[in-house]
């Protein structure tokens, strides 16, 4: 109960992770969004900004249009009287404008007819000097009516006696309307474009992400017994490439090694066969009738020699094991390759002798590697020549230094290999038709061991051979 729970909130963890699409869809209409807010906001702005300034620019034209016939002696009052008491309407747009004059006391001189029932004078602002940049103040009346003010002061005359407060207003509740109106309608815009993008951003992301969900489905139809199905990067976009090959690489290697644990399982069950049959055959016969003590030691004797096979056996695929998946990681020291190869040579000096097989060690070097390991590679591809030379013969260990390696090479002029074997000698459990007459005993698991070690050390090896005139085997230890 409690696995299954952890299961369930592992799931639930998992589903509730934003897909890719989901993450597209989001960071598309998010982009949408800045890009039309700015928009519609510049839009906006450059409206209102537009209509403002026009206004502000009537009014500062007006302002400075009076001024300058006020200056002028020459100037008919009764006329300006008349033209400021008349209602101002601009030609290019329905609304008003009102100008008003008062003395330096503030009294009203004269206005534009019902200007003060509209726009009092205590609502204008403070007199200044206008320039052509001003922009004036706006003020909304209690009718909801807005309008935009300003004011400033003039002294006129030859001593400048008299000084007059100009106020100027314009009737600009069309332009806050358009604007209100505009923004309304812009807002909707922006809102409806963001509800639009979204939904096309959805369509959009579901058709990029299309290939992505084909490749998944061609991935599910890959099964232990269809590890030669391929995705094909040539069928996908460029963007996909990557991950296609990363995994048709990946199978590649999944069915080299299916391939090879399903050999390696058959030559298992191979090699165990024999061993097992004999202890069982053994067992059978000592079992069959009494026996002797001598018989029963014999038997005995016979059947620790198939266990001390069968742990050698297991010893050997335990190594390999651990080599493939890097859990041994050689201590590389320098020492004498020499003196390490002559005591191997010295530990297999008793079956020499018996076998009537000569072995020579040539040359020195110094060599930087693991002794345990540099001892074992040694061992195996002695004891390989010493069971497949015959008496007489002769096996050569010659050390060779060069500028960036260091070559250890055995030779013998034992049975051979055939040109047609030298590509699986490497292989677990490989052993060649000549190989078994000579040594039925051996597991073919010797030369394996030599790659992996030497797979370790950065290095490797080569082999050449020829039957019935002997093998040279060259392992490159690089410095």
């Amino acid at each position: 109960m409690f696995w299954k729970r952890i299961k369930k909130n592992n799931e639930n963890k998992y589903t509730s992770s934003f897909s890719i699409t989901r993450r597209l869809v989001i960071l598309s209409t998010v982009s949408s969004f800045i890009i039309l807010f700015l928009s519609v906001a510049f839009l906006y702005w450059a409206l209102k900004d537009n209509l403002e300034n026009k206004d502000a620019k009537f009014l500062v034209e007006e302002i400075f249009e009076f001024k300058s016939l006020l200056q002028d002696n020459s100037y008919d009052w009764k006329l300006i009287k008349g033209s400021i008491e008349q209602e101002g309407i601009i030609p290019e747009r329905i609304g008003k404008y009102y100008r008003r004059i008062l003395d330096e006391k503030g009294n009203i001189l004269v206005e534009t007819s019902q200007m003060n029932k509209i726009i009092p004078a205590k609502v204008f602002p403070a007199p200044i000097t206008i320039d052509p940049d001003e922009s004036g103040e706006k003020w909304k009346s209690r009718d909801g009516k807005t309008f935009l003010m300003m004011s400033t002061s003039l002294e006129v005359g030859r001593l400048k006696k008299h000084k007059y407060i100009f106020q100027f207003a314009l009737d600009i509740s069309q332009d806050e309307n358009l604007i209100n109106s505009f923004r309304n309608k812009i807002a909707l815009v922006f809102f409806l474009g963001i509800l639009f993008s979204g939904v096309i951003n959805v369509a959009v992301a579901k058709t990029g992400m299309r290939p992505l969900k084909e490749i998944t489905t061609k991935i599910h139809q890959v099964t232990a017994s269809q590890l030669h199905e391929r995705i094909h990067p040539e069928q996908w976009p460029k963007e996909l490439n990557a991950l296609t090959i990363a995994f048709d690489k990946m199978l590649d290697r999944l069915e080299d090694s299916f391939d090879r644990l399903s050999q390696f399982s058959i030559n298992l069950a191979h090699e165990l066969r024999t061993p097992i049959n004999n202890l069982m055959g053994e067992a059978q016969v000592a079992l069959s009738k009494v026996r002797t003590q001598k018989e029963y030691i014999q038997i005995l004797e016979s059947s620790l020699e198939e266990f001390s096979r069968l742990s050698r056996m297991i010893d050997n695929l335990l190594f390999l094991a651990r080599s493939e998946n890097k859990e041994i990681k050689p201590e590389l020291i320098s020492f004498d390759a020499r003196r390490e190869i002559e005591a191997v040579i010295e530990f297999y000096e008793a079956v020499a002798q018996e076998q009537e097989i000569q072995v020579i060690c040539e040359g020195a070097a110094s060599l930087t590697a693991d002794t345990i390991l540099f001892r074992r590679l040694i061992n195996n591809l002695l004891s390989n020549a010493l069971q497949y030379t015959p008496k007489g013969g002769k096996i050569t260990i010659s050390i060779r230094q060069t500028n960036k390696n260091v070559d250890i090479v055995v030779n013998d002029t034992g049975i051979g290999i055939n040109p047609a074997d030298l590509p699986n000698v490497f292989s677990r459990f490989f052993r060649s038709e000549s190989a078994r007459l000579k040594y039925p005993q051996g597991m073919g698991l010797g030369l394996n061991i030599v790659k992996s070690i030497m797979n370790l050390h950065g290095g490797n090896v080569a082999i050449q051979s020829m039957p019935a005139k002997g093998t040279t085997v060259t392992l490159i230890f690089p410095q």
